[in-house]
């Protein structure tokens, strides 16, 4: 099974990626994992990525996507895999799909998960980190037991820029701009099944299990 998971920023992707992953028992690629994998390598990409990062540029399509290619080679995915922050945009689903037709292979499904921008902002806003252990918590779910101070060594959190409301709104508008003509792109494959995401992991893992079957 090949799947693509869709969503802004917070909806919960990332945790419902490693649960399907475990539940289909096929590999979770992630852009950032695989930024990540390439830069700990020393691989030519890994080395374009950080000088790209360094001077505080956008990664190209064309890294982006031979990156992916270089991950779709290995043999752990011959049994499908799952997509998590790829493709961005519709440039780089082209290029998808022509990789996967050159090697016999389709997309079965595109997950887009659908959450309110209000939730959005207040699953994101509510975010606080350590700044030495890298600890992430949240005020209303996850919330330190010590007042603002780090459970594992006391140090003060911090709110990330990224974080704040009115950035993340900003950061919700960028999704819906980009966004939208892929999914359109994939709407008009008949790939998409749109699952609300609200509620408890297990209860969103029940609802994409769902759609996937056919059963929703």
């Amino acid at each position: 099974m090949i799947l693509i998971l869709l969503g802004p920023p917070g909806a919960g992707k990332g945790t419902q990626a490693k649960l399907l992953s475990l539940e289909y028992g096929v590999p979770h690629i992630s852009t950032g994992d695989m930024f990540r994998d390439h830069k700990a390598r020393g691989t030519k990409i890994g080395r374009e990525i950080q000088a790209i990062m360094d001077a505080g540029g956008l990664v190209t399509d064309e890294i982006t996507n031979a990156m992916v290619k270089d991950r779709l080679a290995r043999p752990d995915v011959r049994q499908g895999f799952l997509l998590d922050g790829y493709p961005r945009t519709t440039a780089q689903a082209e290029y998808l799909e022509r990789e996967l037709r050159s090697t016999g292979q389709k997309i079965d499904r595109v997950v887009s998960y659908e959450v309110p921008e209000e939730l959005v902002v207040e699953r994101i806003s509510g975010r606080r980190s350590c700044p030495k252990c890298g600890a992430v918590y949240h005020v209303i779910s996850n919330p330190p037991r010590r007042g603002a101070l780090c459970d594992r060594d006391g140090a003060t959190l911090v709110q990330r820029d990224d974080d704040r409301p009115e950035n993340v709104k900003k950061r919700m508008q960028e999704y819906a701009d980009k966004t939208w003509p892929l999914k359109r792109f994939y709407q008009d494959r008949k790939l998409v099944a749109e699952v609300e995401g609200v509620g408890t992991p297990e209860g969103i893992l029940a609802a994409t299990r769902a759609a996937l079957e056919g059963r929703a």
